[in-house]
């Protein structure tokens, strides 16, 4: 067990490096979702009010996701080797959004969206366990001694 603890201590400013990449290009994706579902359609027939707080509220997600990219990738090295108080909140409050979508992940989208779809089924345990993941990693680097 002291061997997995110093592992993750010795490789977490690696692995809170990965996730910040990772949040920049989910940030990315993000915009291009409607076009890459072929959501335009959906999009079109929403009132121009929900249609309006839809997009906005996507850009809103894109933008905090490049934040709190850029903040992860500029204080990996503060948050591993010489964490604040700060540092640790940030950490925690990040892994907590994490861990929240990781839930949504099965609480709230319907199973109609990926049963019998091998690619959709894929698509979603792949995202579960990232988001799992990038949760885990930013609650190490919140909660290591």
């Amino acid at each position: 067990m002291n061997t997995i603890i110093q592992f993750s201590q010795q490789h977490l400013e690696l692995w809170l490096r990965i996730v910040a990449v990772a949040q920049l290009a989910l940030a990315a994706l993000s915009l291009r979702l409607p076009r890459i579902l072929k959501w335009q359609p959906d999009i079109d027939r929403m009132s121009p009010l929900v249609r309006d707080v839809f997009e906005i509220h996507s850009w809103f997600i894109a933008l905090t996701l490049v934040i709190w990219a850029v903040l992860t990738w500029q204080f990996a090295p503060a948050m591993v080797h010489s964490p604040t108080q700060l540092s640790r909140w940030l950490s925690a409050a990040i892994g907590i959004f994490w861990g929240i979508r990781c839930v949504l992940q099965w609480s709230h989208y319907s199973p109609s969206h990926w049963r019998g779809n091998p690619q959709r089924t894929l698509i979603h345990w792949i995202l579960f366990f990232g988001y799992a993941a990038w949760a885990a990693v930013y609650f190490m680097a919140a909660f290591r001694k």
